[in-house]
């Protein structure tokens, strides 16, 4: 899966920033923090597909405890791209 493709979506972006402040939480809890902190209303079906996505393109790991699958972030990817095209510092911007 394309990391690019993976964050051009805004709920998956908004997955990332959740997974960023508290790593290791459950369907149910991303599901009520993305209506909660950011308006998304979308049902635990499409998050879990947009989680599948993520974890497709190596943004997140997952962990099942009981019945519950865990997601917790992963940096690996997005900070290749940093590395690759670092910001430039150029006094004339």
């Amino acid at each position: 899966m394309d990391v690019y493709r993976a964050i051009a979506d805004p709920t998956r972006r908004a997955l990332l920033d959740e997974l960023v402040d508290r790593s290791g939480q459950s369907l149910f809890e991303l599901c009520a923090r993305l209506t909660m902190k950011h308006g998304i209303n979308s049902s635990r079906q499409a998050v879990a597909q947009h989680l599948d996505v993520l974890e497709a393109a190596g943004l997140i790991r997952t962990r099942r405890e009981g019945r519950s699958k865990l997601h917790w972030f992963v940096g690996g990817p997005l900070k290749a791209i940093v590395e690759r095209w670092p910001i430039a510092t150029d006094e004339r911007t």
